[in-house]
């Protein structure tokens, strides 16, 4: 005779235990093998605190663990760990990565601490353009050697630690201690993957990054089928770029030196998906003209103006290296008030529209879309403003 036992059974059945953070886990096994041990009010406190005012976040990109802003900076942990000798902390952020590996998320060995993207370099009023991580705190693991920042070697790059991580399917790499790595601009690259990709048989379609980085929206674009080409100052940058690039099995090319004085017929002779210039994106429309005389990279279909607080110095230049497309899209990213946000557009429709006239008005720009991605910062938003370009400056009979 049949029985119904399911739901008896699973009003009665054991609780799955709930599962301790890995974190707080390891914490609370340090504690217990390295402190002291008195039963006192005052210590089981301090050990409350301990755990109370510990990280319980972290992101994985494997092989590095990294902890949020302000880990184990709170006066408890800071009297602590300055009475710790260096293998007494070691053991502590040893027996937290084992924890994190356990989880099934990705094995760790090295472990830090994201204390931001300092928009001033250390010590100077100069703005740090190249967005160096200088402010990453390193807790475990080798890092890599600390010299080499700004002309690194082929050797330098070679014993640099590396990491990576995988998104919207595209993998991309960095060295932490040189790049940031900014995980919040997932949802921008998915939807750079949304526009359509060029039909086959029609020639190159080409997009252009004006701010690479380690290939953010670059791989984006190369998924779609296009050619890149992409400007970058950062020879980290760069590095992580070309590497990500044959990761994902894209050819890529990287000018620098003395190869940037050679002709960009030359350059680009070489049919590859993505071409790097590691060099000021001043040089960008020089270069793309220059390109176009010889009949290459005439059809400019995309250009990326990734930079914040605002990518404004590059804009008349997406609006000249798209001339000759008949349809183009420029994405500039600004950070924008939120109650700014719609005042922002209309002065950027305006100051495209009056290079338009100032062209013959064969150009007809519009500013057909507002992402908002992500928060900056409180009533900030970061904005990519799409602005879809239609006519070439062209005229029909050639001129």
């Amino acid at each position: 005779m049949a029985t119904h036992q399911s739901g008896h059974e699973s009003r009665h059945s054991k609780p799955k235990p709930r599962q301790v953070n890995p974190i707080t886990a390891a914490i609370q096994s340090w504690i217990a093998a390295t402190l002291p041990s008195t039963e006192s009010d005052s210590q089981n406190s301090r050990n409350e605190n301990l755990i109370n005012s510990a990280p319980k976040r972290f992101t994985i990109y494997e092989p590095l663990a990294l902890l949020p802003t302000g880990s184990f900076t709170s006066e408890t942990w800071a009297s602590i760990l300055r009475t710790c000798d260096e293998a007494t902390c070691n053991s502590l952020w040893r027996s937290i990565l084992e924890e994190i590996s356990k989880t099934g998320q990705g094995r760790v060995t090295h472990l830090a601490v994201n204390e931001g993207i300092p928009l001033h370099k250390n010590g100077e009023d100069a703005e740090n353009v190249r967005r160096s991580p200088s402010g990453l705190r390193m807790l475990f693991g080798d890092f890599g050697s600390a010299r080499g920042g700004d002309q690194p070697t082929r050797s330098d790059f070679d014993d640099a630690f590396w990491v990576g991580t995988k998104q919207n399917g595209i993998l991309q790499t960095w060295a932490p201690r040189w790049t940031m790595f900014s995980r919040g601009n997932v949802k921008e690259k998915a939807r750079v993957l949304g526009f359509k990709r060029p039909p086959v048989g029609q020639g190159d379609r080409w997009a252009v990054d004006l701010y690479a980085g380690i290939g953010y929206f670059v791989f984006s674009y190369a998924s779609l089928g296009m050619r890149v080409l992409c400007w970058e100052i950062n020879p980290w940058s760069v590095e992580g770029l070309r590497r990500g690039a044959k990761a994902n099995k894209w050819s890529v090319k990287v000018i620098q030196g003395e190869d940037l004085a050679l002709p960009m017929e030359t350059l680009l002779a070489g049919g590859e998906r993505i071409v790097v210039f590691l060099e000021s994106n001043e040089r960008a429309s020089k270069r793309i003209a220059e390109a176009q005389d010889s009949e290459l990279a005439s059809n400019i279909t995309h250009v990326n103006c990734g930079f914040l607080p605002t990518s404004e110095p590059v804009w008349e230049s997406a609006w000249e290296i798209t001339r000759l497309a008949p349809e183009a899209w420029l994405h500039l990213h600004d950070n924008v008030g939120v109650a700014d946000i719609e005042s922002r557009r209309a002065a950027i429709q305006t100051t495209f529209a009056a290079w338009a006239a100032s062209g013959g008005g064969l150009r007809r720009p519009s500013v057909e879309h507002v992402e908002q991605v992500k928060t900056f910062a409180p009533g900030v938003w970061h904005c990519v403003f799409d602005v879809c370009i239609t006519g070439s400056s062209i005229s029909n009979n050639g001129t």
